[in-house]
């Protein structure tokens, strides 16, 4: 089978369409909406009570938020220099794996898959189940079950467009990203409004340094930056970029930007309307928001609240199980998720795996303790992607590097990943510890079976036998086109 080489990043040009391989299908446009939708997601209406809890006054919540949106800018640019250095799909996985070994991706990808990804999707599932839910039963609490169901509802819809085209997921990905900035502008401009107006008591003595405590700034620093997660899952899909060494550079700086300044002024406009206490109070700031500022539309935010989780949630399980694809191709893990349905050309077994692991959680009610500590792993895994590109740089200073970050940015933000890890074990041990602990069991699952390979035979020969037959009944196979 004749197969043209790719030109320049864009689409593969082939005799046959039916040749199975991931297509380049992200353009621009579909790029920064897909960083922008899975980063604006339940953060910025569910993370402002933890920023000012643990920063303690308005002006260094606000403060919190714009460092934050920074550095979180700092880390996407370093991801764009390793994105556009290895042109493989897979994040985190592949950046470690190419500058510091097998053990430590293999790692990230253990805890990837074991509790982060699925503790993230169930607590973006189950915000989209409340805010769906709850506005039929106020002023009375919504029942549990009903809320689960629906969470497990909006889930199975975003697991199936993921599984039936890539097209229809980026497209669904752009449209639910507008929905969700044009939630925030709703937000944004009756804020700014009463702004202008000179209602600013909030904000006298915004500065009140006594009441910030050294052990509880992480804590502050990782409520923000769970809302500003999800940057990097452009990195994850880097094979189906169309001319990536022009677009994860652009799409990641406009993105990043753009957040930034709406996630500044929807904080704005939170304390331009409601005193810290009353945020402090609130579990749905935008609703209580709403309540306030926006009476007549009070009953729509919740519907864009939910659509917002809603597009997180497909950013989500559109990039991670990429990575899984590629830890499957590169052999830490089986075989069977290196595949792609030989017609829809989606990586269906990575995809359908995260699906059941989600529900249980979400079923289980353990979500919220694991969130905590996913945060840890998560942060201790880019610092040290980071840290393999300064070695990377080191080691290997005439590698091609299409876009290259200054090496002040990619210090900086390494240390003070690194900083916020290390003090968050001083103020959180037992989460951090448990983190760690989960983390380290990948260790044995790695030399036991990848490292020296020692599964007795039979097991070999049920584990490859049973993969044939998923393989029959999923209708998928090998990439017969190296994307990379």
């Amino acid at each position: 089978m004749e197969v043209k080489k790719e030109d320049d990043g864009g689409k593969a040009e082939t005799p046959e369409e039916k040749v199975v391989h991931l297509r380049r299908e992200i353009g621009l446009l579909p790029a920064t909406s897909f960083i922008i939708g899975t980063v604006v997601g339940s953060g910025i209406f569910i993370a402002p009570k933890g920023v000012l809890m643990n920063s303690g006054s308005v002006g260094l919540s606000l403060l919190v938020w714009a460092l934050c949106g920074v550095l979180s800018l700092f880390g996407a640019l370093c991801y764009a220099e390793l994105g556009t250095s290895f042109t493989k799909s897979g994040g985190h996985y592949t950046y470690l794996l190419e500058t510091l070994g097998p053990l430590p991706a293999f790692l990230r990808l253990w805890v990837e898959f074991l509790f982060i990804r699925p503790a993230v999707a169930s607590y973006v599932s189950l915000a989209f189940g409340r805010y769906v839910v709850e506005p039929f039963f106020e002023p009375c609490a919504a029942p549990t079950a009903l809320i689960k169901l629906v969470s497990i509802l909006g889930l199975t819809f975003v697991v199936a467009i993921n599984c039936w085209s890539v097209t229809m997921a980026s497209r669904t990905q752009v449209t639910l990203t507008f929905i969700k900035m044009f939630a925030l502008v709703l937000i944004i401009i009756p804020g700014v409004i009463a702004l202008a107006k000179g209602k600013t008591e909030n904000f006298q003595n915004g500065f009140e340094v006594e009441s910030l405590t050294l052990d509880r700034l992480p804590l502050a620093f990782y409520n923000g930056l769970y809302a500003y997660g999800g940057w990097f899952y452009l990195n994850f899909v880097t094979e189906e970029v169309i001319n990536p060494n022009r677009t994860i550079p652009l799409a990641i700086i406009c993105s990043m930007v753009t957040v930034t300044v709406f996630y500044v002024l929807v904080n704005v406009a939170y304390y331009t309307m409601m005193t810290p206490a009353e945020l402090l109070i609130s579990d749905a700031v935008a609703v209580t928001f709403a309540n306030r500022a926006l009476q007549g539309l009070s009953s729509v935010i919740p519907i864009l609240v939910a659509l917002s989780c809603l597009g997180a949630l497909n950013g989500g399980f559109f990039g991670a199980p990429r990575m899984l694809f590629v830890g499957a191709r590169e052999g830490h893990w089986p075989p069977i998720f290196s595949m792609i349905h030989i017609r829809r050309h989606t990586p269906l077994p990575a995809v359908m795996l995260l699906y059941p692991l989600v529900v249980v959680m979400l079923l289980s009610g353990e979500i919220y303790q694991l969130i905590n500590f996913a945060s840890f792993s998560r942060w201790f895994f880019i610092a040290l992607a980071t840290l393999g590109l300064l070695i990377h740089r080191y080691r290997f200073p005439l590698h091609p590097r299409p876009f290259k970050v200054p090496l002040v940015i990619a210090v900086t933000f390494t240390v003070v990943c690194f900083f916020i890890v290390g003090l968050s074990l001083y103020s959180d041990p037992w989460n951090t510890g448990n983190s760690c602990a989960l983390t380290l069991t990948g260790v044995p699952v790695y030399y036991v079976t990848i490292h020296r390979y020692r599964l007795p035979k039979r097991w070999r020969r049920i584990f490859d036998y049973c993969s044939k037959q998923l393989q029959i009944l999923l209708e998928v196979a090998q990439q017969e086109v190296k994307t990379y």
